[in-house]
């Protein structure tokens, strides 16, 4: 296979750092864009040019995309940004016009499930928008990566855990939903980057092994944590905003979360049910006894400290 040159956003990210790794190994260059400069220089020690940038630099951008074979593009989480919305066009449109700037032909857009739909969707209709500004750039092949509900969402529950021995959201606790492990979600990204056999606006939907309820999700966090019996309880809407603000949250942004909770909980999002094709491999189980067993004692150990 060529060795070929990939820009990839959010490099020092869950899934960026994962992508990243694997194209390194499979001997292409890699541009890491980001802001964390620990993180990006560990890629730097594997083999990565580091691009520290905002990701509403045009300039900076463009000069991170200049003279790759495709880009790896997304628009951040915002949780302590005072408008969210407004953030991801902002953001979007640095990265649209870098993408022209730089006369890039191949681009693998994170998206989400459900990101077909303009409204009712909380921040996934950001990502709506974000679709059809990238499908708006002339002779550029684009495919939207649409995973399902990250499994690392599960980690927000962490402090609850701790204060009362319960898991909880304001997800029915019946309700089955398409999760997923960023780890596959990296993976996944890697593989169709190296392939570049995607043209002109597609779509790449993806979910874990199976679709599971946050009564199955609890049940396997527990045993991995040593809970054998942690209960799931579906917050108030109310307590679950509470919960959110304190954590640092802007109220903009936890009101979209509500959203897309509810979008979910009345089954108009995230119920798309996929070929073998479309999904990974990281079971819930694993996922609890490896990421989540690990930031549980990650933070025991920085309480002991």
């Amino acid at each position: 296979m060529a060795k070929k040159t990939y820009a990839i956003m959010g490099a020092t990210g869950h899934i960026g750092r994962i992508l990243a790794e694997t194209l390194l190994k499979k001997g292409h260059a890699v541009r890491a864009i980001g802001r964390d400069k620990e993180k990006l220089d560990k890629l730097a020690g594997k083999g990565a040019e580091i691009f520290s940038s905002s990701f509403d630099d045009v300039a900076g951008l463009t000069k991170a995309f200049v003279g790759s074979d495709a880009v790896f593009c997304l628009l951040p989480p915002g949780y302590a940004v005072d408008d969210y919305g407004p953030f991801q066009d902002k953001v979007g449109e640095a990265i649209k016009q870098a993408l022209i700037k730089s006369n890039i032909h191949y681009v693998l857009n994170l998206s989400s499930l459900d990101a077909d739909k303009p409204e009712g969707t909380g921040p996934i209709k950001g990502l709506y928008r974000h679709e059809k500004r990238l499908n708006s750039i002339p002779n550029l092949n684009v495919l939207h990566f649409r995973p399902g509900f990250f499994m690392e969402n599960l980690l927000m529950s962490i402090p609850l855990i701790k204060s009362s021995g319960k898991i909880g959201s304001p997800l029915r606790s019946d309700l089955s939903i398409p999760m997923i492990a960023t780890y596959d979600v990296g993976l996944k990204a890697a593989e169709i980057l190296q392939a570049l056999n995607f043209s002109k606006q597609s779509v790449f939907d993806m979910a874990g092994p199976r679709e599971l309820t946050m009564e199955e999700a609890s049940l396997a966090i527990g045993k991995a944590i040593g809970l054998h019996q942690l209960e799931y309880v579906q917050l108030s809407f109310q307590d679950a905003e509470k919960g959110m603000l304190s954590m640092g949250m802007k109220p903009k942004m936890a009101k979209l979360m509500l959203e897309m909770y509810q979008a979910m909980n009345d089954k108009k999002i995230m119920q798309q049910h996929l070929t073998s094709e479309h999904r990974g491999k990281t079971t819930m189980e694993e996922f609890a006894k490896t990421t989540f067993a690990q930031a549980m004692e990650a933070g025991r150990k920085k309480v002991m400290a």
